[in-house]
């Protein structure tokens, strides 16, 4: 795990580093590396339309499911994951990513889950092994 604290400025919280991997690795490990990509896309896609920061995105509430009643200890063993060290490289680089590969997406679901209500009436603007992307913000 990483070690390496960052002071939020806004609110003065301190966030471990590695919560954008966790999500990330929660989330999509089992999507390959496009599909964990396609994961670093949305967070950087929100943070930007959001003006706050990937980690402040990650644990925005009901934002990720991995978070819900959830703290990075309770996380922490998907760093055993063989898919971690590219999670935290995409951590690393979330602002270079290039999101108009998803179409500016800033939301996805898992296909195997019913339609959230905000995908009702939206078409996707990519579908990325099994997940679905759509970009609600223009």
């Amino acid at each position: 795990m990483k070690t390496a604290l960052l002071l939020m400025l806004a609110g003065c919280i301190q966030i471990q580093a590695g919560v954008v991997a966790l999500t990330i690795l929660a989330e999509a490990r089992g999507e390959g590396k496009g599909g964990m990509a396609a994961v670093a896309c949305v967070i950087a896609q929100r943070a930007e339309n959001r003006s706050i920061t990937p980690e402040q995105v990650c644990l925005q509430r009901w934002q990720f499911s991995c978070w819900n009643g959830k703290s990075e200890k309770d996380l922490d063993h998907l760093y055993k994951s063989p898919m971690a060290d590219w999670a935290l490289y995409l951590e690393e680089n979330i602002h270079s990513m290039n999101r108009a590969k998803i179409g500016f997406a800033d939301h996805y679901y898992a296909d195997w889950i019913k339609a959230p209500y905000w995908a009702k009436g939206q078409k996707p603007v990519a579908v990325i092994g099994k997940h679905k992307f759509y970009r609600l913000k223009k």
